[in-house]
């Protein structure tokens, strides 16, 4: 029997799988060799070393001139594949290697343990202080170690808890989608994101992470306000709740959740293992100038320490190595495969032009303007490429010279970037919406109805943190 669809039955339409958007990317880039004129500006070296392009010097390359760039050919391109994943090499097996290690302290149920805990602590009436503790601390995973997958499946849990502490199951689906979407908005060290797109902007790891600190707590405030509000009202009156009349979704009266799950020495001490390694890597990083070399070996040393707590054997641990190189393929990949696209646009010697092209009408606004410009690009582009880091490779070999030009901080482009990719994640139906919301047994229009809310806040803030970090000079 055929699976197809029913006559007059709609075909939805799926974006297709990014693999394919990136390569697709590559294609339109190397037909665009071939219409966009080969430019260059000029380059001087600027006080950190880096070479930077000198603003109003683009100058087109001359017709058959020796070393002039070449449009990128069919058959190129496919080469080209290849050599961008050779040249993100450094970068993809960062990300190999760190998710690899965090899937040891995901693995052992620490943080379960430690939610059980706290839902057992507070009751009543407090329960209203979890929203802000469960948010800091879900976005304390997601802005360090790159917890993102890790959180979903706490959805239904949160949903069925927050629903049993008599709000709804959208109060317990907010408190963890926008923790996790506010993590990486305000990252200080994720090696997914924010790492790579530090990486590929050749500004130094982790720098500007005080700023990052304080943008992340301006999101966490204002989410957690938006929250205990809805969920006050929801909690006075059910009708308040956008998902009232579903069944399950609003408490009944009587109803009680119990929470299970034990906080043992070995989950304590695990989770100090992970604290420990956070603070070691921003000091390394910091004070005695470690990069990813550095970095994995402290990862590494960080999942030793975790299966020795756990007692696990030496077979458990191989399979969790396997695993978690496993899952972190696909974004390791991504990378290189986007590499690639800046392969292209370098070898067709297109990326100058692109850039003064762009500068052009951001030049006669002012730098503040242009900083929420390039907020409001990578946002919208997180709709099309919705992985972090394949955005990232993508766009900062554009937006990191367009910093230069504008004169601006590279930091700042930076910033534009995982504001625009981390939040986001949480709002498109390309990314996690319609997951976020089909784990809490959400409809997904009841969802984005109370979460656009709360969206359009957040972004309004990054928009003035973006302002303000052109005022500060950040990054410089």
């Amino acid at each position: 029997m055929s699976n197809g669809p029913k006559v007059g039955e709609k075909k939805k339409f799926n974006l297709p799988h990014v693999f394919i958007i990136l390569f697709c990317i590559m294609i339109i880039c190397a037909i665009a060799t071939y219409i966009i004129p080969a430019g260059t500006f000029d380059y001087q070296e600027n006080a950190d070393g880096r070479s930077v392009a000198v603003p109003g010097t683009w100058h087109a390359y001359e017709k058959g001139a020796e070393g002039s760039p070449s449009p990128v050919g069919p058959f190129r391109l496919f080469e080209l594949v290849y050599e961008g994943m050779c040249n993100a090499a450094d970068i993809s097996f960062l990300v190999f290697i760190t998710y690899c290690s965090v899937t040891f302290i995901i693995k052992s149920g620490a943080f379960e343990g430690a939610v059980g805990a706290l839902l057992k602590i507070f009751k009543g009436d407090s329960s209203l202080i979890t929203i802000p503790i469960f948010i800091a601390l879900i976005g304390a995973g997601s802005s360090t170690v790159g917890m993102f997958e890790e959180w979903l499946p706490f959805i239904p849990v949160f949903a069925a808890i927050y629903t049993g502490m008599g709000y709804d199951a959208l109060t317990g689906l907010m408190v963890i989608a926008f923790g996790a979407g506010m993590g990486y908005s305000g990252a200080i060290m994720n090696p997914f994101t924010v790492g790579v797109a530090q990486g590929i902007a050749e500004v130094p790891y982790m720098s500007g992470t005080g700023y990052r600190l304080i943008c992340h707590a301006v999101m966490i405030i204002i989410a957690s306000i938006f929250i205990i509000r809805y969920a006050i009202k929801v909690k006075k009156d059910p009708e308040n709740s956008y998902v009232y009349g579903i069944e399950g979704l609003v408490r009944k009266e009587g109803e009680d959740v119990q929470v299970h799950g034990e906080f043992t020495l070995a989950h304590k001490l695990v989770l100090l293992d992970l604290i420990v390694t956070i603070v070691l890597v921003i000091v390394g990083v910091m004070k005695w100038g470690w990069y990813f070399s550095q970095i994995c070996a402290i990862f590494l040393i960080m999942a030793i320490v975790a299966a020795i707590i756990m007692r696990w054997n030496l077979h458990k641990v191989g399979d969790l190595l396997v695993a978690g190189f496993m899952e972190a393929t696909t974004a390791a990949m991504m990378i290189g495969i986007a590499r690639g696209v800046k392969l292209v646009l370098q070898e067709g010697g297109i990326i100058d032009t692109v850039v003064n092209g762009m500068s052009m009408p951001l030049s006669h606004m002012p730098l503040a303007i242009s900083a929420i410009c390039m907020l409001i690009v990578q946002t919208i582009l997180n709709f099309f490429i919705p992985s972090g880091s394949g955005q990232a490779a993508v766009s900062m070999p554009i937006m990191a010279p367009l910093a230069d030009i504008l004169g601006m901080n590279r930091d700042v482009a930076v910033l534009a970037y995982q504001f625009g990719d981390g939040l986001s994640n949480i709002i498109w139906p390309t990314a996690f919406a319609a997951v976020v919301s089909g784990l809490a047994k959400v409809p997904l229009e009841r969802y984005w109805k109370l979460a656009f809310k709360l969206f359009g806040l957040l972004v309004v803030a990054q928009a003035i943190l973006m302002a303000i970090a052109v005022a500060i000079n950040f990054g410089g």
